[in-house]
């Protein structure tokens, strides 16, 4: 059976690392998962799964020390393939993968925003070595046809960039009426309270502080953040001054339970390469107002009629929200976007780049 490393950052609650360890759980191939830095919660779940988790103990951008660690682990393993996960992964993971002799290398790009990769700016700098260690790569996976644009702007050679979304497991996010109730009781939420609720990583490209704003403006409302990040103290502060009820649950691995308490899910975000948490709140039945997701404008119209755009504005969030809140909704509800990113469906196409010669779908927008 084919041998698959996949080298990640980190583990900890993201996006990126929570579609990995779904994918591991899809994928027809032999897995082992590197870290380049810490564990975390989500690499302990990981291991539980029966899958090797391999800490490389990296102790920051320059640490050079970790890519010998990183070319013996990969030689002792003999893994056929090497798929790199994350901006500091990529470049240590495909340079290591290379002085390793592995064959195939994939890279997933996950964080691709305009301007910025993963928080940090895309400077000149930050352009070249991506653009440098790229060319040691077999393949580039884009999770959308926006961030392979992106791609192709930095230079990436249109041929070498494969669209495969990520994926979701609708089933895990279904709604029950048990979980709802019990995480409600666990977050000191009222049964009859409405809640606006929102998850992500708390940046400033999230807009978090708009939502803030729009839930000052309506009355006996809840609003919960399940995220963390940099700005969490200045959320808090500002929620605090602005008399807004607010349940900031920090990173959480239960997802699903915090959605099924929510009655609508707010995106205000700015900046997105993908947009998993929207899919997410629509596979929980949730009626959902968001400001980008590409994975919704990538699909006709009618897919997700639950799901609103707007601008970016304090008092069309507020109003809309409001609306939202007063409808009536059958949360067994699933509209037809979601099962158009069905986990197995991309797992599948991803096990395709592991053959020495794969047949691939070629999506680039130029």
């Amino acid at each position: 059976m084919t041998r698959v490393l996949h080298v990640i950052t980190g583990l900890e609650h993201g996006g990126a690392e929570r579609q990995l360890a779904l994918l591991l759980r899809h994928l027809p191939v032999a897995c082992e998962v590197a870290t380049l830095t810490r564990t975390g919660v989500l690499g302990a779940e990981i291991r539980l799964a029966g899958v090797p988790v391999h800490e490389i103990g990296m102790r920051g951008n320059r640490d050079l020390a970790a890519l010998p660690r990183l070319v013996r682990l990969i030689r002792r393993g003999r893994f056929d393939v090497v798929h790199t996960h994350l901006y500091r992964a990529c470049v240590y993971g495909r340079i290591a993968a290379r002085l390793a002799g592995t064959a195939r290398v994939i890279a997933t790009e996950h964080s691709l925003g305009d301007g910025h990769i993963e928080g940090r700016p895309t400077t000149r700098g930050v352009r070249a070595l991506y653009r440098a260690t790229e060319r040691l790569g077999s393949t580039t996976v884009a999770v959308s046809p926006t961030v392979a644009g992106r791609l192709c702007d930095w230079g990436v050679k249109p041929g070498r960039i494969v669209v495969i979304p990520n994926g979701i497991d609708a089933a895990a996010f279904a709604f029950d009426a048990g979980r709802r109730a019990k995480t409600r009781r666990r977050l000191g939420i009222e049964p009859a309270e409405r809640v606006v609720g929102a998850v992500g990583r708390l940046v400033p490209t999230k807009r978090f502080d708009l939502l803030i704003e729009a839930v000052a403006r309506l009355d006996g409302v809840r609003l919960l953040l399940a995220g963390d990040g940099p700005m969490r103290d200045a959320l808090e502060r500002l929620a605090h001054r602005l008399g807004v009820s607010a349940i900031f649950t920090g990173g959480t691995s239960d997802v699903p339970g915090v959605l099924a308490a929510m009655d609508v899910l707010a995106a205000p975000s700015v900046q997105e390469t993908f947009g998993l948490g929207v899919l997410e709140a629509l596979a929980a039945g949730l009626p959902v107002r968001y400001t980008t997701c590409p994975a919704l404008d990538d699909l006709p119209p009618g897919a997700a009629p639950d799901a609103r755009r707007l601008p970016g504005d304090v008092r069309s969030w507020s109003a809309e929200l409001d609306r939202a809140l007063r409808e009536e909704r059958d949360r067994t509800r699933v509209p037809p976007a979601v099962a158009r990113y069905a986990i197995a469906a991309q797992a599948a196409e991803l096990a395709r780049l592991y053959l020495p010669e794969p047949s691939v779908r070629e999506v680039v927008p130029i």
